[in-house]
């Protein structure tokens, strides 16, 4: 019985030398938006882009495999995937989703309630009585954001995972910050894991792009159908720089996440620092999860500067290194001010109800050699 092959092989080297017509080692782009039938009433594989294409398959099936599911939808973007993730909601059903989490998807959420398209409980999901609460009103989907952006709060996902399917919800979690090389939710219990595809599975900051895996094939078979009716299929061409990308995502990683370590470290000794707020940090509350969850602590960190708006404005303007913008898990490092940058879309309560401060800054790190 031939061997699984390792994670890291399956991101180096799934689909290569894959090619029959010319043996291509590495696999060609098909931009073919249609394909030809090989008789009348009679379809192949691929018949029209939007539909399906062998680019966008290839890298579907490559994250589906890094993840463990039973395949992936690949999207245009990161919130056409939670858009997608959505789209099976009812208008009489519950979404519960963080209190503290991204700004887009806060907006997409507030947006689609007020339209009445369904309902949303913004929890604070390390909050057991309050997460209690919502999944007595028996929702029928539970939105899991670990680490959370910008704060990069943990929650258990396997304990959370268990509860909802007690009352009969499904979970999916944004596995965007960790990416399958250090968190791997459908194996912790979740249902669905959706991703920022332009963030670290790309990882060099020239595509946006967006996939949902699901556990179970009538899942995938859903969200690809309905995928397909809306026309949010990513572009081949998108699809094969991604898959570029991917190739070199877990050394990518290891060396991403070992620069944070030390940054952090740095940070939280600094005395101009009011806080940091790094899993990998032995002081962080999600710690001991985030040790058992992940395999790794990511190369996402925040940290919140003394002094407010004054000391954050003159911290930023004298970079040399870092950039300042938003998106995040490039090979270079980005700093962005969530509060008018990322989450400005959450207003002015639902920041103060995530705790997102004009004091918080947040660090994309990237490769680049430390100088500290």
């Amino acid at each position: 019985m031939p061997k699984t092959p390792e994670p890291e092989t399956i991101a180096a080297s799934n689909g290569i030398a894959s090619d029959e017509s010319f043996g291509a080692v590495t696999p060609p782009i098909f931009l073919s938006s249609t394909f030809a039938f090989p008789g009348f009433e009679q379809s192949g594989p691929y018949d029209y882009s939007r539909t399906s294409n062998p680019s966008r398959a290839l890298l579907a099936d490559t994250i589906a495999r890094l993840e463990g599911g039973a395949g992936a939808i690949v999207t245009s973007s990161g919130m056409s995937a939670i858009n997608l993730l959505l789209s099976r909601l009812e208008p009489d059903e519950l979404v519960v989703a963080p209190h503290d989490c991204y700004g887009g998807t806060y907006r997409l959420l507030a947006a689609r309630r007020d339209r009445h398209h369904f309902s949303v409980a913004f929890v604070d999901q390390a909050d057991d009585a309050a997460l209690e609460a919502a999944l007595e009103q028996y929702p029928a989907l539970v939105l899991i954001e670990t680490p959370s952006n910008p704060l990069m709060r943990i929650v258990d996902i396997a304990s959370i995972s268990a509860r909802a399917k007690q009352v009969g919800a499904k979970t999916a979690v944004d596995n965007t910050f960790l990416s399958p090389a250090l968190q791997r939710p459908l194996a912790l219990g979740a249902d669905f894991v959706v991703h920022s595809t332009t963030k670290y599975l790309n990882g060099h900051s020239d595509v946006v792009g967006g996939a949902i895996v699901a556990g179970e094939v009538t899942d995938v078979e859903a969200f690809a159908a309905w995928a397909n009716i809306t026309g949010v299929t990513g572009a081949p061409f998108d699809s094969y720089l991604t898959l570029r990308g991917l190739r070199t995502l877990y050394p990518r990683m290891e060396r991403q996440q070992a620069n944070s370590m030390q940054v952090a470290t740095y940070l939280s000794g600094h005395p101009e620092v009011a806080a940091v707020h790094y899993p990998g940090l032995l002081s962080h509350p999600g710690h001991a999860i985030a040790k058992l969850q992940q395999s790794g602590f990511g190369a996402m960190l925040s940290f919140e500067l003394k002094g407010g708006v004054v000391a954050v404005r003159r911290f930023v303007e004298s970079l040399s290194v870092f950039t300042l913008a938003e998106s995040l898990g490039g090979i270079e490092s980005l700093i962005a001010h969530p509060a008018t940058m990322t989450h400005v879309g959450m207003g002015e309560e639902g920041l103060k109800a995530a705790g997102i401060g004009d004091s918080l800054l947040r660090l994309s790190i990237g490769l680049e050699p430390l100088a500290i």
